[in-house]
């Protein structure tokens, strides 16, 4: 006799069943959490990506900008083309 299916397990005990959401591209993400466009050219400051930008110039002025404002922080502007950091000069 087989003693585990004799035994009646209460409703309460057994494993409830959770409904995961399936993983698809086209999942809509809540607000405030959708996936940031990032441009060639991005904004590091501390080497933490800050924003990007589509051109040269445009980076360059934003990071002159902080590195003035705080010239302890190192500030760099990283090609995502070429994979090439530069660091900006006060």
């Amino acid at each position: 006799m087989n003693i585990r299916s004799s035994r009646k397990v209460p409703e309460a005990a057994r494993m409830a069943k959770i409904n995961t959401p399936k993983k698809e591209d086209d999942v809509l993400l809540p607000m405030g959490q959708k996936k940031p466009q990032l441009h060639r050219y991005w904004l590091q400051v501390d080497r933490q990506t800050k924003s990007s930008y589509e051109t040269l110039q445009e980076a360059e002025t934003a990071g002159k900008a902080i590195k003035a404002a705080h010239p302890n922080l190192q500030v760099s502007i990283y090609d995502a083309e070429k994979s090439q950091q530069t660091l900006v000069a006060a």
